[in-house]
């Protein structure tokens, strides 16, 4: 069973291969509307934007309290090239939507849910096979030409994240170059054992530019692929294994 809802402002795919998948698809939606009304940066009405527009910090749910504080975690981890705050504002975008990915994914593992993925705007959890039993595959895009796909990798119990700007303009910022916007790459895909490390890390990669692909190679586990501005690729030294097509 598949099924696509925008929430979020982007299109969130679920697809499970497992029986019974009708009876918490709408769970997992709905539980990322609940993010929505509580993170977005946009609506009026979010906790967030009452903690942007001077709610006290006792006031602060104590889910709001965990989640910044993973944000300032991964400031530390990424010497500080992952930063929420932008024109005195705070925007844990960059980290809570792989974290709400997981938490989705982890309440379907939960149920006994062996064999499903969760996209959201271009990240992906996987866990273990498709419908033709095999890993789960999936495409990166060229972002200069977005119809077309560069290299396609399969994965299984894993996650991949891409960040960029072709799609969404500027909007990842290098806090040490004035918050002036990143440059030197158009796209950068994680590959990692989980969407939550995999999308704050490859948010924190492409603000350093090329020397975010040296950050990710010195992470256990981790493998990326960037795609310059001038059009061309780089990659760590294991990307390759999870490559079954490439372009």
């Amino acid at each position: 069973m598949r099924a696509t809802e925008l929430i979020m402002g982007m299109p969130i795919t679920v697809e499970i291969c497992d029986h019974g998948a009708s009876d918490h698809m709408k769970q997992v939606f709905d539980y990322f509307r609940t993010v929505d009304e509580r993170y977005s940066p946009y609506k009026e009405t979010s906790e967030l934007s009452a903690i942007n527009n001077g709610l006290p910090k006792k006031e602060w749910s104590e889910e709001m309290r965990a989640v910044l504080g993973m944000c300032e975690e991964t400031e530390q981890q990424t010497d500080g090239f992952f930063n929420i705050r932008h024109r005195g504002k705070l925007d844990p975008s960059g980290l809570v939507k792989g974290w709400a990915i997981q938490q989705a994914a982890d309440q379907l593992c939960s149920k006994g849910y062996k064999n499903f993925y969760i996209e959201a705007g271009g990240d992906i959890q996987v866990y273990g096979n498709s419908l033709d039993n095999e890993g789960w595959r999936v495409g990166i895009r060229n972002p200069f030409n977005t119809q077309e796909v560069v290299k396609v990798i399969q994965l299984s119990d894993y996650a991949v994240a891409t960040s960029g700007t072709y799609i969404r303009g500027e909007h990842i910022y290098n806090p040490h170059n004035n918050n002036r916007p990143a440059q030197e790459a158009q796209s950068l895909t994680v590959i990692g054992p989980t969407i939550y490390d995999a999308d704050r890390f490859a948010t924190a990669a492409f603000a350093m530019g090329k020397q975010g692909m040296a950050f990710i190679d010195q992470l256990p586990g981790f493998e990326a692929y960037m795609i310059t501005d001038q059009q061309t690729a780089i990659l760590t030294k294991g990307f390759e294994k999870y490559v079954v097509e490439a372009h």
